[in-house]
């Protein structure tokens, strides 16, 4: 007789589901795993072993084989040391096979018995409500994986309680969803003085989900305008905040179950790897553009970041995925975020003060931004000069507009895109739209057009420049509520499009 119970193997995002055979068959004593299994899942039997010793239940001396199938898909992670022992102790008759069966359990055994929290629980549960199965997990992955409403999850302590839980004894409640985490106070905007131009910038970046590339001298407040985006952004819909939960659950970075509503914003230093910035490493883990996912990535001392390392940024921006290749996977991510990148005119930053240039000005700086290949800045919707503030200005009272009033005008844009695309599942923001429907919703009137082709024709924009300059001044014209884009939209659209081409 064989005893069955399910769990998954992580591919991304993605849980494969696996089927755990348990056969207990006369000959020699032994205790073997097969179907492609880790490390970590070998050491299963150990773990299994120990944590049954303390619940004063013997292994019989015979011959116990554990296969994890799909035999050829790889079997990563301690997640498989609860669906093992249970699928063993449903061989032995301790636990109900048929109950068994309709479940995908997953986590972590210790030598007593007790269940610690893995990750991936949010996935799994997600595989688990496909698939018409509950899900049976730790008791600190509950809050977790008890998002996903389509499926029960039971999450128990330990070994014992799922004994007594599944026979009847003690059985255990539901698990509870954990909190929301309430909004961290973000930086407003208000605190910038002066650099109006820039907070325009970030406000039609912000709508439209426009890359934004700022240049300045040091201490400009790039990084500064950088950090207050996060305040201006509309909170995740369900859709999103699931899709980033899952990659995070996958990275650990879900607290106490946890799912956040704000959108992510991550700052990788420009001493990054690769595997770092778009995945890999042992297990093809995610990187910083996937845990950006629906949110911000601000690569600050953009020119200062391996050659190699920006040129794999081009094809992430423009598919919103990327796919991990690796001699043992293949694992694709989502990565659909807003490119914010600041560097300095020069390497020593200061090309515009003859006071303070270095001697090499200005080859200093046609080397150093020159580090930025043209492919990649071409991607840019939004190109910005970020000029030095006058002294005399940093003693002003904070005046304008607050994070708030910005962010009201950001979500009434977004709230008019999401309008304009109902019913097209891979379209969101404005940056989105391409082909037929660019030209649908961004053709400009003809005052505009003339204008656009007349530069087009004298800058020599490329094909991707063109439509890009039209989505902006589509977005342009979403936070003016104009039904039409027209050549205010497109003039202002294009002066973002041309400054940083003078200073490349």
């Amino acid at each position: 007789m064989v005893a069955r119970a399910y769990t998954v193997a992580f591919q991304g995002v993605e849980a494969r589901p696996v089927e755990v055979q348990c056969a207990i068959s006369p000959g020699l004593p032994a205790f073997s795993i097969v179907g492609l299994p880790d490390k970590a899942v070998s050491e299963a039997r150990d773990r299994i072993r120990a944590a049954l010793s303390s619940m004063a239940i013997a292994l019989p001396s015979k011959r116990i084989t554990i296969n994890l199938s799909p035999a050829d898909l790889p079997k990563e992670g301690s997640h498989f040391d609860l669906p093992i022992a249970v699928a063993l102790l449903s061989a032995l008759d301790v636990l109900p096979a048929d109950t068994i069966e309709d479940t995908v359990a997953l986590g972590e055994l210790s030598l007593d018995g007790s269940l610690i929290p893995v990750l991936g629980a949010l996935p799994a549960a997600m595989r688990a409500a496909e698939d018409g199965r509950q899900l049976l997990c730790p008791a600190g992955s509950g809050a977790e994986a008890a998002w996903v409403d389509a499926t029960q999850v039971t999450a128990a302590a330990s070994l014992i309680e799922v004994v007594q839980h599944y026979s009847g004894l003690s059985p255990l409640r539901p698990a509870i969803r954990g909190e929301v985490p309430a909004d961290q106070g973000h930086r407003d905007l208000r605190d910038v003085k002066g650099q109006e131009r820039a907070k325009r910038a970030m406000e039609i970046a912000a709508a439209g989900r426009h890359h934004l590339m700022m240049i300045g001298p040091p201490g400009s407040g790039k990084s500064m305008l950088a950090a207050r985006l996060p305040g201006i952004l509309p909170p995740l819909t369900p859709i999103e905040a699931l899709e980033t939960s899952m990659i995070q659950s996958l990275a650990g970075l879900l607290d106490e179950g946890g799912i956040r509503r704000t959108r992510p914003f991550r700052d990788p230093h420009h001493t990054a790897s690769m595997p770092a910035l778009v995945g890999g490493g042992r297990g093809a883990k995610p990187g910083e553009i996937s845990l950006a996912h629906n949110g911000v990535l601000f690569m600050d001392e953009f020119p200062e970041f391996p050659r190699a390392v920006l040129e794999t940024l081009r094809q992430p921006i423009e598919t919103g995925e990327v796919m991990v290749a690796r001699a043992n996977a293949h694992v694709r991510y989502p990565c659909r975020f807003m490119l914010v990148a600041a560097a300095n005119p020069c390497k020593c930053g200061y090309l515009s003060d003859p006071n303070r240039a270095c001697s090499r000005a200005p080859i200093c700086a046609e080397d150093y931004l020159g580090r930025i290949s043209g492919p990649l800045m071409d991607r840019f919707d939004l190109r910005i000069e970020v000029p030095p503030v006058a002294f005399s200005d940093l003693d002003l009272p904070a005046d304008g507009e607050t994070s708030a009033m910005v962010a009201d005008r950001v979500a009434a844009a977004r709230a008019i895109q999401e309008a304009r695309f109902d019913g097209h599942s891979d379209l969101r923001q404005n940056a989105d739209a391409e082909g037929e429907i660019l030209q649908e919703i961004a053709t400009p009137d003809s005052d505009g057009k003339t204008l656009l082709s007349k530069t087009a024709d004298r800058f020599g924009l490329s094909a991707r420049g063109y439509h890009r300059v039209l989505r902006v001044a589509r977005t342009i014209a979403d936070l003016d509520k104009s039904q039409r884009v027209r050549r205010p939209h497109v003039a202002e659209a294009l002066s973002y499009r041309l400054l940083a081409r003078r200073e490349a």
